[in-house]
C-alpha cells in the first residue's frame, strides 16, 4: 500500500532520460560489487536546475498526488550525494526553505508547501548494488521498489519486506518504516535497515554528509535509529540506505537479506455489494480482525499469509478479500483455505463474482506496471487516512463503517481496507527502532479518489467525516488504547494535526511516534539544529 504511480520503465521517455539523455541508464545489479559500465555516466550528471518558465519545470512539479502543485523557485534534480551536498548548503545560504522527494508519492502537501523555495528531486539516485566492505546491500532513495526488487532478485535471490505497489520510491518508504506483503513473515524493512548516509545541516549552516549505522559503539547511531521509522523530511537527506538482516551471518550475499520467494500463491473472492447486508460487510469485517488477533504473534505458522479486505462504498459494486503467500510455504494451501473458511464462516453470503486461487511469479506481481495503484491513469486526486489496530473493530466502529459506505456521499472510488500486520512486525520492542507500533495486527486505510478538482470538497468531505465517526469516541482520531494504536507516518495526514478534526488533545506526532517522540526530538536537536528539514507533520526540535 502506500504508494502511487509513476510512469513503468520503458514507457516511453523517462524523467531521468529526459534529463541525462539516452545514455544514461540505472545501475544494474549483476553481481557483489559488479554495476554496469554505462554507471560512471552517472557521475558525469551535474545538477540539472529547473526555474519557471523552463519547458520542464511543470513536468517536474508535481508528484503523484495531483491535488498538490508548489511553486518553487527552483526544481534541483541530482544525482550524488557531493551534488546533494551544494544543493542544500546553497539552499541554507540563501535563506529558502528546502524540501525532498524521491519517488513523489507523500500522500500529503510535505514537499509542496507554498514556503518551499528549492525542491530536490532525488530521482536519478537510483543504484543498488552489493557493497562487501560492509556485507551490506546499498539502496539510493531514487530507486523504485521496483527497481530494488528486481536488482535484489536478479543478482542475489534475495528481498526485503517492503511495499507492494512496484512505483514507490524507496527513499520515503524506508525511512518511515515501509512495510509490504512479506512483513509478516520478516517485519518492517526498517528491521533490516544497517546504515543510512544523510546530509545533514550544523548549527553554522554547513551541509555535510554522515554515514550513521546500527552498531552499538557508532557514535552516529541514533541518527541510523531515528530513520527506522521517524519518516522522510525532518533530520536531513538520505542519499543511500544500507540493508542486512540483523542475524545474517558471513560474507555470502545470498544469506544477508531473507530468500525471495519463487512464486507467490494468492487467492481473491469478490462479492456484489447491492445483496451485501449490514450484518455480511461487518461480520467480514469483525472475523477478519478476530483470524488477525488468533494468528499474529512472532512465531506463528500464518504469518506466511498476507492478508487485506477492502470494503469499498457501495457505489463501487463490489467487496474484495485477498490472502497471497509464498508458494512453497508448507502447508499454504491448507492455511488459506482455514482463512478463507474463518473470515466467512457463518455469515451467508452471496455468491461470489470472483472465487480464484492460483500462482504467478512472485516478481512479476511486484513489479507490474499499475499494481496496487488507485484506480486508472486519471484519478490521481486523493486523500488517506490511517489507523492501527490491535483488536477488531468494537461494534459502534463496525456500525459506523456500514453506515459511511452506503450512505449517498461516497463514490466509487471511495471506502476502506483492512490490512493484516503483526507477526514478525511484533517481535522487534517498541523502542529499538523508530516505529513504535510493535503490538498491533492489523492497518486501517480509509480513502477517496477522484479525477477533477471540482469534486475535491465532496471527497474531502466523506472521508474526513468518515474517520472522524469511527473513531469518535477518542476524539476523532486512533489514539493509543486497547483497540486503536496511532497511525502510520508513511500514509501521512495533516488533518491529525488540526484541531478542527483532531479534538483529543493529542498531537499528531504522538499518534504517529507514541512514547518514541521524546527521542525523536532530541534526534532532531542534535543534527538539524537550524530545523532546515520540516513540514506540517515533522519533529519538531526538542
Amino acid at each position: 500500500m502506500a504508494s502511487r504511480t509513476n510512469p513503468p520503465e520503458g514507457a516511453g521517455v523517462s524523467r531521468r532520460g529526459l534529463l541525462v539523455g539516452a545514455g544514461a541508464v540505472a545501475v544494474t545489479a549483476l553481481g557483489a560489487g559488479t554495476v554496469s559500465a554505462q554507471a560512471a555516466e552517472v557521475a558525469d550528471f551535474g545538477p540539472v536546475t529547473v526555474r519557471p518558465g523552463d519547458l520542464r519545470y511543470e513536468n517536474l512539479l508535481r508528484g503523484n498526488n495531483f491535488r498538490f502543485a508548489g511553486s518553487p523557485d527552483e526544481i534541483r534534480v541530482v544525482a550524488s550525494t557531493e551534488q546533494v551536498v551544494r544543493a542544500v548548503g546553497e539552499a541554507v545560504r540563501a535563506g529558502k526553505r528546502v524540501a525532498v522527494r524521491s519517488g513523489g508519492h507523500c500522500f500529503e502537501n510535505l514537499t509542496a508547501d507554498p514556503a518551499v523555495r528549492v525542491l530536490l528531486d532525488l530521482s536519478p539516485m537510483d543504484e543498488v548494488t552489493y557493497e562487501p566492505a560492509r556485507r551490506a546491500f546499498s539502496v539510493q532513495p531514487g530507486a523504485t521498489l521496483g527497481q530494488v526488487y528486481r536488482r535484489l532478485l536478479t543478482g542475489w535471490g534475495v528481498t526485503i519486506p517492503g511495499g507492494g505497489c512496484p512505483e514507490v520510491g524507496a527513499g520515503g518508504h524506508f525511512a518511515g518504516g515501509g512495510y509490504g506483503p512479506l512483513s509478516r513473515r520478516y517485519g518492517s524493512v526498517v528491521d533490516h535497515l544497517y546504515a543510512v548516509e544523510v546530509v545533514v545541516v550544523d548549527r553554522d549552516g554547513t551541509a555535510r554528509a554522515v554515514v550513521a549505522t546500527r552498531e552499538p559503539d557508532d557514535a552516529n547511531r541514533d541518527l541510523w535509529w531515528a530513520h527506522t521509522g521517524g519518516g522522510g523530511g525532518n533530520f536531513g537527506v538520505v542519499t543511500r540506505f544500507w540493508l542486512r538482516s540483523p542475524a545474517a551471518t558471513g560474507t555470502d550475499p545470498a544469506k544477508l537479506l531473507p530468500a525471495a520467494p519463487q512464486q507467490m500463491r494468492q487467492h481473491a473472492l469478490i462479492w456484489p455489494w447491492a445483496t451485501m447486508t449490514e450484518r455480511q460487510l461487518t461480520g467480514l469485517l469483525r472475523n477478519f480482525g478476530r483470524w488477525h488477533e488468533r494468528n499474529s504473534a512472532p512465531g506463528c505458522p500464518q504469518n506466511g499469509l498476507y492478508n487485506v479486505i477492502h470494503a469499498g462504498h457501495k457505489a463501487g459494486g463490489t467487496v474484495l478479500l485477498a490472502v497471497q503467500a509464498d508458494a512453497d510455504l508448507p502447508g499454504v494451501d491448507a492455511m488459506m483455505t482455514e482463512f478463507v473458511t474463518a473470515v466467512t464462516a457463518g455469515l451467508d453470503l452471496p455468491a461470489p463474482l470472483v472465487d480464484l486461487r492460483r500462482s504467478l511469479p512472485w516478481l512479476h506481481r511486484l513489479t507490474w506496471p499499475g499494481s496496487g495503484e488507485p484506480g486508472d491513469v486519471l484519478t490521481r486526486r486523493y486523500k488517506i487516512k490511517a489507523g492501527y489496530l490491535r483488536r477488531s473493530f468494537t461494534e459502534p466502529q463496525l456500525a459506523t463503517i456500514h453506515r459511511h459506505l452506503i450512505n449517498d456521499t461516497g463514490g466509487a472510488h471511495s471506502g476502506m481496507l483492512l490490512i493484516g500486520y503483526g507477526g514478525q512486525s511484533n517481535a522487534v520492542a517498541p523502542g529499538a527502532t523508530a516505529i513504535a507500533q510493535r503490538d498491533v495486527i492489523m492497518k486501517a486505510v480509509y480513502q477517496t479518489i477522484w479525477l477533477d478538482d471540482t469534486e475535491d470538497k465532496a471527497n474531502l468531505k466523506w472521508v474526513r467525516e468518515f474517520y472522524r465517526d469511527v473513531y469518535r469516541e477518542t476524539g476523532g482520531v486512533p489514539v493509543p488504547g486497547p483497540v486503536n494504536d496511532g497511525s502510520y507516518i508513511n500514509y501521512a495526514d495533516a488533518d491529525l494535526a488540526d484541531p478542527v478534526w483532531n479534538t483529543s488533545g493529542v498531537s499528531a506526532q504522538t499518534l504517529y511516534y507514541k512514547d518514541n517522540y521524546p527521542r525523536l526530538r532530541r534526534v532532531k536537536a542534535r543534527w538539524d539544529p537550524r530545523n532546515v528539514f520540516r513540514h506540517s507533520l515533522s519533529v519538531e526540535a526538542g
